[in-house]
């Protein structure tokens, strides 16, 4: 019998949350969404690290139609200097209907920045930009999944457009249940418990 790779379980829409044991600077207390997941690697983009610049600075279209804070978030340590945009569509409305969208899972999907935001805006409850991503070559998240860096969960539309003041991370442990939900209490550094 093949064992089952420890990333078997990430697939696009789900999210990776950093183990309260994680301490890399660029993961550490995060939320992952995943966009896409194959063999070759994996794409995924923080949603809880906003920055201060806002997107009005680096793409003027779409800055006004960005959900508050009306700030870029940083996706993650690869490619900074790429815009990703994802949006949570309305209620009735998918992906493969409207021009300018790529579905990742169910109401959420990626936006092609070269798009028209006004077509795009009615038809979404929000949109979020991203500076860089996070990325993962074959085997290297399996491997880090293995050693306990990331738990897997089912991801919310409601995520992607969580607003900093929220503590996604620890909100996103605690709707797991007991066990997994006690960990959104984890001081992080037991040097200061």
């Amino acid at each position: 019998m093949t064992p089952v790779p420890a990333d078997a379980e990430v697939e696009p829409g789900s999210l990776l949350v950093a183990a309260p044991t994680m301490f890399d600077p660029n993961f550490r207390r995060t939320v992952v969404f995943i966009i896409d997941h194959r063999d070759e690697g994996t794409l995924g983009v923080v949603l809880n690290r906003p920055s201060d610049v806002p997107v009005d600075d680096v793409l003027p279209s779409w800055g006004r139609h960005v959900v508050e804070p009306q700030s870029v978030f940083v996706g993650g340590p690869v490619e900074k200097k790429t815009a990703l945009c994802l949006a949570a569509l309305r209620t009735g409305e998918t992906a493969s209907e409207v021009p300018g969208l790529i579905g990742v899972r169910g109401p959420v999907a990626l936006v092609d920045l070269d798009s028209d935001p006004d077509l795009l805006v009615p038809k979404v409850r929000g949109l979020r930009v991203f500076a860089g991503y996070a990325g993962w070559d074959s085997g290297q998240l399996a491997g880090e999944i293995d050693r306990g860096d990331w738990l897997i969960v089912p991801a919310l539309p409601s995520d992607v457009l969580a607003t900093p003041e929220r503590d996604l991370w620890g909100q996103v442990l605690r709707r797991q249940g007991v066990p997994t939900a006690l960990l959104a209490t984890h001081p992080g550094d037991l040097q200061r418990n």
